[in-house]
């Protein structure tokens, strides 16, 4: 899919809390992650989009974790752009390990903000024309 973008990372023993499995906050940091990778993917970065006059906040997060996942495993990240309102976008991002096993599935609102004023402003068309490619 064009407007998809994927990372693999490694958990480490730092991300494990005392059940023995990646602590539940750690899986909102991955998720993080594999959105500036979206957004770099497609030269979006942050001071990009600062001069696009924008930054993106997070409204909300929904997370299914679905499988524990534990120290050494290799889990990839995909995002994708599901959808584009007028100053919000969703998107979808899962989380799967290196047996192809879904360990979480998310939808995300990001709201385009004014990076000065911190009021909504409408998505940048630049953005918009991502979610049909």
């Amino acid at each position: 899919m064009a407007n998809q973008s994927s990372i693999e990372i490694l958990v480490r023993s730092t991300e494990i809390d005392v059940n023995g499995h990646v602590n539940n906050a750690k899986y909102l940091e991955y998720l993080e992650w594999g959105r500036e990778d979206w957004f770099e993917q497609r030269g979006l970065d942050y001071q990009t989009l600062k001069a696009l006059g924008v930054v993106t906040v997070t409204a909300h997060i929904s997370a299914d974790y679905r499988k524990e996942a534990v120290q050494n495993d290799r889990l990839r990240i995909t995002t994708r752009l599901a959808e584009v309102g007028n100053t919000s976008m969703r998107m979808i991002q899962e989380i799967d390990n290196q047996r192809e096993e879904r360990v979480l599935d998310a939808t995300v609102i990001l709201v385009t903000v004014d990076p000065d004023r911190h009021t909504k402003v409408p998505v940048p068309e630049r953005i918009r024309r991502e979610r049909s490619a």
